[in-house]
């Protein structure tokens, strides 16, 4: 697609701006500024590096916003867990970009249908996963667990935030909003690394980082707004819709978006 630099400013805006209202309520940001970016010229792996790190803003907004339930999750959890969760994503989110980095434009291009088929699938499972993952706490597997979650975070940020509180929510913290509140810490320290890893392997678009990122933090703070107002189940519905509408798009036609390499 061929736009004029406004345009394409705007369109990077106004994807950044519902990304980062989704990712403020709940998460899917990355159905929209992944398709954005690759749809102005962006190659896709630089498509998803720049996408995620304009969105961090908004992450560290949302746990500004959870700093009371993020205190009580905290007790909840126990020092020792505690800090072994931020370790996971500590080193989940490293390790997760580097392999996004060692995948390659092609191979990623051709993953993207199954990642986007699969961060749908969590959105509509998201309740179920809870349920499940509330039934059976994961003893000494918990830290692994999390640790491979922030690592698919690192590597595609796409549902993360849904898989990550079901396994929190396994890990024993049975208040849906302390354990959102964690998920929100947790997305925001994978993020960080991945972000790091992403600039240190030269993967950040500045342009489209300026612009999705400027519209991510308005949505943020309107999703923030919003958050205890919008009814999880019909928000958890549109959400599903859109990844199955653009996975859709991209399972019929990979090259749908026609967009030449930066």
């Amino acid at each position: 697609m061929d736009f004029a630099p406004s345009g394409v400013a705007l369109l990077l805006l106004a994807a950044g701006f519902f990304a980062g209202l989704l990712n403020a309520v709940a998460g899917g940001g990355s159905f929209l500024t992944l398709p954005a970016l690759m749809s102005v010229g962006v190659p896709p792996v630089a498509a998803n590096a720049t996408g995620t790190a304009a969105l961090l803003p908004g992450y560290l907004a949302s746990v500004l916003a959870d700093r009371r339930q993020l205190r009580g999750a905290w007790q909840e959890l126990g020092r020792g867990l505690a800090w072994g969760l931020l370790l996971a994503g500590v080193l989940g989110g490293a390790l997760g970009a580097s392999v996004l980095l060692l995948t390659g434009d092609a191979r990623f291009r051709a993953l993207i249908p199954w990642l986007l088929l699969l961060a749908t699938v969590l959105f509509a499972l998201g309740p179920w996963l809870q349920h499940q993952a509330a039934r059976a706490h994961s003893g000494p597997l918990r830290v692994l667990g999390a640790g491979l979650g922030c690592a698919y975070g690192g590597y595609f940020n796409g549902g993360v935030g849904i898989l990550l509180l079901a396994i929190l929510r396994g890990q024993g913290i049975t208040d849906l909003a302390r354990a959102n509140a964690v998920k929100n810490l947790l997305s925001s320290v994978l993020t960080l690394m991945a972000v790091g890893v992403y600039i240190a392997g030269g993967q950040v678009v500045a342009t489209g980082l300026l612009a999705v990122g400027a519209g991510a933090i308005l949505g943020a703070r309107l999703g923030i707004a919003l958050v205890r107002r919008v009814p999880e189940a019909g928000y958890r519905h549109a959400v599903t819709l859109i990844g199955a509408v653009i996975t859709l798009l991209f399972f019929l036609d990979p090259a749908w978006l026609a967009s030449p390499d930066v």
